[in-house]
Formats: C-alpha cells, sequence, structure tokens
C-alpha cells in the first residue's frame, strides 16, 4: 500500500476498518485453535498482513469468510508446527450485563462456564462451527468457507452439538 494511487487510499481505510471490525473475534478465534494469547495476535497479525496483499474487489464481498479461513490456516499450522493443543478459557463468552443484579450476574456467569465446560468435551468441528456461529456470529455459508465443510454439514454439526450441550445441561 505504498502506492500513492488514488485507490491506495480507499483500500488503507477498507483495511482499517476490516481491523477495526475482525481483530477482536479473530484473535479469540485464534487462541481456541493455538492455546496461546500470544501465537493468536501473531496468527491475527500475519492474517491482516495478507489482507494488505488483497483488493476489496478480490474478495468481493467475502471478507469475514476470507479473514476467518486465513486466521483458521495460520493458527492449524501454528499449532501442528507447536504439536500441542492447550485448552483456554474464553472470557469474552462470560459478559455480564451492566443492569444485572450482583446475584443474576453470578448466575450467568455459572451459567456460561458450564456451557463452556460442555462445550470443551464436544468433538472439535462441532466446537469450532458452535463458536464461529455464537461467538463470531458468522453465517453457516461463511462458516461453510472457513472450515471446508458444506453448508449442510455445518447445519448438522450445529444442531447435534447444541443438543448434546442442552442434554448435558438437563442432567448436570
Amino acid at each position: 500500500m505504498a502506492d500513492s494511487s488514488p485507490d491506495s487510499a480507499a483500500v488503507a481505510e477498507w483495511v482499517r476498518k476490516a481491523l477495526d471490525d475482525f481483530e477482536r473475534p479473530l484473535v479469540r478465534y485464534a487462541q481456541r485453535i493455538t492455546g496461546d494469547a500470544e501465537r493468536a495476535r501473531d496468527v491475527v497479525q500475519e492474517t491482516f498482513l495478507r489482507l494488505c496483499r488483497q483488493t476489496p474487489a478480490e474478495l468481493d464481498g467475502r471478507l469475514a469468510e476470507w479473514l476467518f479461513t486465513v486466521c483458521r490456516n495460520q493458527a492449524l499450522d501454528v499449532r501442528r508446527k507447536e504439536r500441542r493443543m492447550t485448552t483456554v478459557a474464553d472470557s469474552a463468552a462470560l459478559r455480564e450485563s451492566p443492569e444485572a443484579p450482583p446475584a443474576q450476574a453470578a448466575e450467568d456467569r455459572d451459567a456460561a462456564a458450564s456451557i463452556l465446560e460442555i462445550l470443551d468435551t464436544l468433538p472439535e468441528n462441532q466446537q469450532e462451527v458452535i463458536r464461529l456461529k455464537f461467538q463470531n456470529s458468522i453465517s453457516y455459508r461463511e462458516i461453510s468457507g472457513v472450515t471446508g465443510l458444506s453448508v449442510s454439514n455445518v447445519g448438522y454439526l450445529m444442531h447435534h452439538g447444541l443438543q448434546a450441550i442442552r442434554r448435558k445441561l438437563q442432567t448436570a
């Protein structure tokens, strides 16, 4: 982007907006895969460096899908190189409502912690699609693009993963 063409300012703004919109969700996602916050930040940095070599036209409205796919591939490469998997608590999923009374906030935190514990027991592919959907708010189509699974397979994994979480919550 050192180019001083008129389009370079628009591309720089596009990258800045993408950074503002996606940096935090991508770090959470990469941290989940790598098991380490520092490695996750490195993965996301590399993801955005690759984005700088793209143009909005090349991605044709698939920015979220592209970012999560590149981030996922980078994080999986890091994890493969490290040859270890570590589970990391996802504090972002434990946000509490500012209006909730203290007892309700504590109950909500306990419920969220229980759900995260159950989520960690699901098969990895179910965990991934559920986290992409609910922690990153991306569509089944985008999840399909990120994971390489068909949209119907994403729906299947989502359905069975959520059923398993419900069953385990009812028996807990």
